[in-house]
């Protein structure tokens, strides 16, 4: 437990931060986009179909949270992943995404094949005959 000293969050905190940030699809995108290697703003603005505005607000939280690099080439203003890292993460993610998929395939799976029996305990072929 931190002191009232202590001007550091506790790392849970921090961590948290961290998603909340990554909380925003347009972020993620831009973290997705990225992935080849750094693009210009106007590249990812385009890719993300947003208006200047709301991509600058995107890319400089990010910045500022350590997430992103930016370097001015003349007009352009280019962006890249600091960490690779980064990329691992949405992996890992994008992996345990797929695994509940598949596990909610099975169950669908399984609810298909089993025959429903209504209240009055006649199969479906008993209503079908019906």
């Amino acid at each position: 437990m931190p002191t009232s000293g202590d001007a550091s969050p506790p790392i849970y905190r921090v961590k948290a931060d961290f998603f909340r940030l990554l909380g925003h699809p347009a972020r993620v995108r831009v973290l997705e986009l990225l992935r080849d290697g750094e693009r210009t703003v106007g590249d990812l603005r385009s890719a993300l179909g947003l208006d200047s505005g709301g991509t600058s607000q995107h890319l400089t939280t990010m910045r500022r949270q350590g997430v992103l690099d930016s370097r001015r080439a003349g007009t352009n203003v280019y962006y890249r992943v600091k960490d690779p890292r980064t990329f691992q993460l949405l992996e890992v993610a994008r992996q345990i995404l797929s695994a509940q998929l598949e596990e909610s395939r099975g169950l669908l799976g399984e609810l298909s094949a089993v025959e429903f029996v209504p209240a009055d305990g006649a199969t479906d072929a008993d209503h079908r005959s019906r």
